[in-house]
């Protein structure tokens, strides 16, 4: 259930107390409309984590690729808050149009993963992130359990494939990625290109 809250003194003790209490970490601006985002369950989380995790070890610690389980990507510098999304992992690569603004990224990362959560609106942001310049997007939907890439193309993320346990490979980070059968929920391969390293999220 959305809610629109036009009470300024409401707004600002909702904002303070999220604040307070770590909540709003995840919370968005979109043009000007602050969205306060579900807090990510658990099996959210850990997704979030051993995907970041599975990422940077492909990547090499060394390679100068930042990856990161969560940050504010913004397409300006100026004002950037009146306009920002927090993808649940963020890479980096040298030479990639993001510019680390300490806060924040300024224009698109790389690669980017959004994992659906009930009530969220991943896919509402692809057109934010096709035009901040986001070269690859991993959606992992969590009902029913699908895994779908899209790729920018003509200043718009296209679907790649959806897949539920065949892989594809990715165009930006050196991985593919599959679903397989797990025991209490399917689980991500990510495997290498170099087809040894491989990691389960």
């Amino acid at each position: 259930m959305a809610m629109m809250v036009l009470d300024s003194y409401v707004e600002e003790r909702l904002r303070a107390e999220r604040q307070a209490s770590g909540a709003d970490r995840f919370d968005e601006v979109w043009e000007g409309v602050y969205m306060m985002a579900p807090l990510a369950d658990n099996e959210h989380q850990d997704l979030q984590g051993s995907l970041a995790a599975a990422l940077k070890h492909a990547l090499g610690w060394s390679s100068g690729a930042r990856v990161q389980a969560g940050a504010n990507v913004s397409d300006r510098d100026d004002d950037w808050t009146n306009n920002y999304r927090c993808p649940d992992v963020v890479v980096v690569l040298p030479g990639g149009v993001a510019r680390d603004r300490g806060t924040h990224w300024q224009g698109g990362p790389d690669f980017c993963v959004e994992i659906l959560s009930r009530g969220d609106r991943s896919r509402d942001k692809f057109e934010f992130y096709a035009a901040a310049g986001v070269c690859e997007l991993l959606l992992v939907d969590r009902g029913p359990w699908t895994l779908e890439l899209y790729r920018l193309a003509s200043g718009q993320l296209k679907p790649v494939k959806k897949t539920a346990n065949d892989g594809f490979v990715s165009k930006v980070v050196p991985v593919s990625f599959r679903m397989i059968s797990g025991t209490s929920r399917p689980q991500i391969e990510v495997m290498h290109r170099d087809g040894v390293q491989r990691w389960l999220a």
